[in-house]
């Protein structure tokens, strides 16, 4: 039987929600026991402190200082401790666990994944922007703790289960694939009148709003090509993206040999939520099971670069090195909120990256960052910027 003391960063989300219903599922047939250390959530308040009461957390965390007598008053008499803040939440993701996900979306959830990083035990990462803005340092920093870093992305859980760690120089490439989101094949001409409700309309997964959108300009998949460099240390160069719209094959890897191994599974977060859960075992969950036959086939193209260029820009990013990806990722997170805000056009979010890091380079901020505090400087002044960017292009 798999006991864990958890914490969920981030619990609110889709990634957190999923995890909390997974770990209900096999603690009620019997596969596993939790013991819940802290619960954190953003605006949801109600959501938070009903997970709290139902897995009896230690504390729960509200992002929103402002929220903190919500939250206090819904946690009334449970003996569930209640906080709020920036503070807070580094504050529970360092508590001692054996197991934490680190789910919190963007660049927001940097400082809680780095506090957690330090700790020790499982660091379970959804939350790429945190390896995208630190790189290896968060790496370097988990292993200095005596933890482990396991990949949540269905790409890199992937990767992550079929790479071969022990002669990872037998590995020759990397292929990550991509569903290609909700406007696959369509002309660039045929986007510019995208609104968010199309944009977030993911024909494949349900995710929040901020990461549908990145699916459907691909700065996701540009964001976990710089993830898997780090991750499994990896040149750009050997590191490719293929579109595969039915979303089973999750990722390859190819070995010197010619072998290709691939990881397959229908598009169900909870499947790498899973293996990183029960890591190194594996959990008995009623997980959907794959039917091949009733699929038929399965498809595979090259991706669209000239219709999504942000895919091109993040390889850039990853070449350039220094702090180009964590610019790069400040600069699509505030155009893509931007155009949730209807402030910005569609196709003008990989314009506001392109003229972020144009910038950024000429003004030297590549050379900058490192650690968290490091890369969270570079993040607000690349962000700065790319403010500037939309408010122009949207006047």
């Amino acid at each position: 039987m798999i006991r864990r003391k958890v914490t969920v960063l981030g619990s609110t989300g889709s990634v957190g929600v999923s995890t909390l219903d997974l770990m209900a599922q096999t603690q009620a047939a019997g596969a596993a026991v939790y013991e819940v250390e802290a619960l954190t959530g953003g605006a949801n308040v109600a959501l938070l402190a009903e997970q709290a009461r139902r897995w009896k957390a230690k504390v729960a965390v509200t992002a929103h200082e402002d929220r903190l007598a919500e939250l206090r008053s819904a946690l009334a008499g449970s003996g569930v401790e209640a906080a709020a803040g920036e503070g807070a939440l580094a504050e529970a993701a360092g508590r001692s666990s054996d197991w934490t996900m680190a789910a919190i979306v963007g660049a927001a959830g940097l400082r809680s994944a780095w506090a957690a990083a330090g700790r020790g035990g499982v660091l379970a990462l959804a939350n790429k922007e945190s390896l995208v803005c630190c790189g290896r340092a968060l790496i370097d920093r988990v292993r200095a703790a005596g933890g482990r870093l396991i990949p949540v992305d269905s790409e890199h859980s992937a990767i992550f289960q079929v790479f071969d760690a022990v002669r990872p120089e037998g590995v020759e490439r990397l292929v990550l694939t991509a569903s290609g989101g909700p406007f696959r094949g369509r002309r660039r001409e045929d986007l510019a009148g995208i609104t968010p409700e199309q944009a977030v309309a993911h024909p494949k997964w349900s995710m929040g709003a901020k990461i549908s959108v990145d699916s459907a300009t691909l700065a996701n998949k540009g964001l976990e090509t710089i993830e898997a460099a780090y991750l499994f240390d990896m040149p750009a160069d050997r590191i490719d993206v293929v579109v595969h719209p039915e979303s089973i094959v999750h990722s390859l890897v190819e070995h010197r040999d010619g072998s290709t191994l691939a990881q397959l599974g229908p598009p169900d977060m909870r499947t790498p939520i899973a293996v990183a859960l029960a890591w190194p075992e594996r959990l008995p969950w009623p997980a959907p099971k794959l039917d091949l036959a009733a699929l038929g086939r399965l498809t595979f193209e090259a991706p669209d670069l000239e219709t999504f260029p942000a895919l091109g820009l993040a390889r850039d990013a990853l070449k350039a090195g220094g702090a180009a990806p964590t610019v790069f990722n400040a600069a699509n997170e505030v155009a893509a909120l931007a155009f949730l805000d209807r402030r910005l056009a569609f196709l003008n979010i990989a314009a506001v990256v392109a003229e972020t890091l144009e910038a950024a380079t000429t003004g030297g901020l590549l050379t900058a960052g490192g650690d968290c505090d490091g890369a969270l400087a570079v993040d607000g002044e690349a962000r700065r910027l790319a403010r500037t960017v939309v408010d122009r292009l949207s006047a």
